[in-house]
């Protein structure tokens, strides 16, 4: 009986949720995927040349030489060392984001590593934001 009342109010719109919706895509101003669905938000543009991976945390990051990605349970396992700390704000750029947008794509969660800080971020809902993503074209200004 306890059940079915749950399912009823859960149903309803009562009970606890999860916001599936957060990952959204946007062309303005330029292609980006944020998703503010974790205790760490994320935000990945791309401008036409570079990609740059923003990831915003209440409690700010710890300085460390490595800053490492991993996409559990499919992975890709990635790090670098050319990330950069402004505030509550880790962002990292490159020419190449493939392994991450798969990453994003493949998997159920992400672990933001820099040091000992560990970050998790859930990647429900990412699939299909971050397939718009890929075939963003950017329009680039002229000068």
């Amino acid at each position: 009986m306890r059940a079915l009342v749950a399912l009823a109010f859960v149903t309803a719109g009562f009970g606890p949720t999860t916001d599936a919706h957060a990952w959204e895509f946007s062309t303005e101003p330029i292609c980006t995927v944020t998703d503010a669905g974790s205790q760490t938000a994320l935000k990945l543009t791309y401008d036409g040349t570079i990609y740059t991976l923003h990831l915003t945390h209440s409690d700010g990051w710890a300085s460390a030489d490595i800053f490492a990605i991993r996409f559990a349970p499919n992975g890709p396992f990635i790090q670098t060392t050319r990330h950069q700390i402004n505030g509550t704000t880790l962002s990292v750029a490159d020419t190449g984001f493939g392994n991450v947008l798969t990453g994003l794509q493949i998997n159920q969660t992400a672990q933001a590593m820099l040091g000992e800080t560990i970050r998790d971020i859930t990647l429900e809902g990412a699939f299909e934001p971050v397939e718009k993503f890929k075939s963003c074209k950017p329009h680039v200004a002229l000068s």
